[in-house]
């Protein structure tokens, strides 16, 4: 018998095959085409026994998955007089919640957010240009620094040194100067992680008054859960007084909206720094009794008219209210609720201290963002820090130190979560 060539074989083989004009791929789907079609017993187990693997395994048929990417988007907003620009970042979640910030002042612009039918509003007091930032604002959503609130006379010693400061607030210094952190221009970079911007300045030695290189470090952080986080760091090369903060005006009805004075809050601190008519520490009082103890819900104009001293010297409201510890990372320091709109906001610190300012001094001469002029008592500040005029009570029971150090590192974290119920 003749043998066939070994190659001659191959060749067939390969002929045949081309001539089903099926790829490989396309074989397997044939394959599995005549195993799903067919209806023999053994098929049918077999059949069965696929579609469990498919499920287990996760490849089973599921609904389509929609995922919202989070982004940040830079524009220009404006320039400053010597032609240095200022950018607005605009940060977005999965649930479009959009908080936008400006590197001058490290300032919150605006805060997005839906009331319980969904309507979105901007919750944040502000303004649409770079002009009425610099002339007008009453550090609207601004980083204040060096040092957030008052000092008296515009004075303190440190480790037998006196300092003297502005007193650009009657004879008192108030929130780091003339020309503080809320006006001055940031370096700023997106985040690497999460969704956020980092704001970055240098303080040079005697800015303001304040001793040391103070090297600040500003990141806001928008989670999918609406959360506006904002940490702060800082070194310096010398020792100093330092108390950061966010000074943000929120009406949660809406910015523009006639008043906050129908926001119910709650403050959960049983005591509150005690002022004198220009809003220094007298000392520190419990709330019991009096129109500063919001422990339990209570609208914001229910007593504000009330006779007692500390609403004369205020003007309102316009105190520090202690920060019970809970023992863990963050307390909680206040939650704020719009009744007509659902919105809520709670905020979380790890800081002693939260401000109350009941927007005392707005009077219907500012135009925000929205073209409506805000108008007395049309937003209010919660300011999370150290107690006021700390550096003249250093080492005193009961007030933490605003000192910092060389080699030490300054930390302070708030949290504002903001929903609906």
């Amino acid at each position: 018998m003749k043998k066939t060539n070994p190659l001659c074989f191959v060749l067939i083989l390969a002929s045949v095959f081309s001539l089903s004009c099926c790829s490989v791929s396309e074989v397997a789907q044939k394959t599995k085409k005549g195993f799903l079609d067919g209806s023999s017993y053994v098929v049918d187990k077999s059949k069965k026994a696929y579609g469990k693997s498919k499920n287990v395994l996760g490849l089973g048929k599921s609904k389509k998955i929609t995922v919202t990417p989070m982004t940040v988007e830079k524009k220009l907003f404006g320039k400053m007089p010597n032609g240095e620009q200022v950018s607005i970042y605009t940060l977005t979640n999965a649930n479009k919640m959009q908080v936008s910030l400006l590197n001058y002042g490290g300032t919150v612009k605006d805060i997005l957010v839906p009331d319980r039918n969904g309507k979105f509003a901007n919750v944040s007091l502000g303004f649409n240009t770079v002009e009425e930032y610099m002339e007008k604002s009453p550090y609207f959503g601004c980083i204040t620094g060096r040092y957030a609130n008052r000092i008296k006379d515009g004075q303190f010693t440190l480790d037998g040194k006196s300092y003297q400061l502005a007193k650009n607030n009657g004879p008192n210094h108030l929130h780091g100067g003339e020309l503080g952190f809320d006006k001055r221009i940031w370096d700023a970079k997106i985040s690497d992680v999460g969704t956020g911007i980092v704001f970055t300045r240098t303080s040079p030695d005697g800015e303001e008054g304040y001793p040391g290189n103070l090297r600040c470090t500003v990141t806001y952080t928008l989670t999918d859960e609406n959360e506006l986080k904002v940490e702060y760091e800082a070194t310096c090369d010398q020792a100093t007084v330092l108390n950061l903060t966010n000074h943000t005006y929120f009406n949660l009805a809406g910015e523009g909206s006639a008043t906050i004075l129908n926001h119910e809050l709650t403050l959960p601190g049983a005591h509150f720094v005690a002022t004198d008519e220009t809003n220094i520490p007298t000392g520190v009082e419990k709330v019991d009794g009096t129109p500063m103890d919001f422990r339990k819900a209570t609208a914001i104009g229910k007593r504000i008219e009330n006779k007692h001293m500390q609403l004369k010297v205020g003007k309102g409201y316009d105190h520090t209210w202690l920060v019970p510890s809970t023992g863990e990372e963050l307390s909680l320091a206040a939650i704020l609720r719009d009744p007509a709109s659902g919105r809520v906001l709670e905020i979380r610190t790890d800081q002693p201290g939260i401000q109350l300012y009941t927007g005392n001094y707005l009077d219907g001469t500012l135009v925000g963002h929205g073209g409506k002029p805000y108008a007395f008592r049309s937003g209010l500040c919660l300011e999370t820090q150290v107690y006021p005029d700390s550096p003249n009570h250093q080492g005193e029971d009961g007030w933490r130190s605003c000192v910092l150090r060389p080699g030490e590192t300054y930390r302070h974290l708030t949290v504002h979560k903001f929903r609906v119920d």
